[in-house]
């Protein structure tokens, strides 16, 4: 289901929709916090974390890099 005010629900999104949808949203995430309005930048804000959470809940074994560890976990 489609709500043009949020998207598309990301726990119906396809792996490859899901990783489509995270891209454009870091591509677009320093143009919307430098010069997107302040509704935008919350709609930004909250879409990320929908779609972040979908993604974590889908990889929750993912491969972290030690090089980018910033402490010993």
């Amino acid at each position: 289901m489609v709500n043009f005010d949020i998207g598309i629900d990301p726990a119906g999104l396809a792996d490859d929709d899901l990783f489509r949808e995270l891209a454009s949203l870091y591509r677009t995430r320093l143009q919307t916090l430098r010069h997107g309005p302040d509704a935008a930048l919350e709609n930004h804000f909250k879409r990320t974390a929908e779609l972040e959470t979908e993604y974590m809940a889908r990889k929750p074994g993912r491969e972290v890099d030690p090089d980018r560890l910033t402490q010993d976990f």
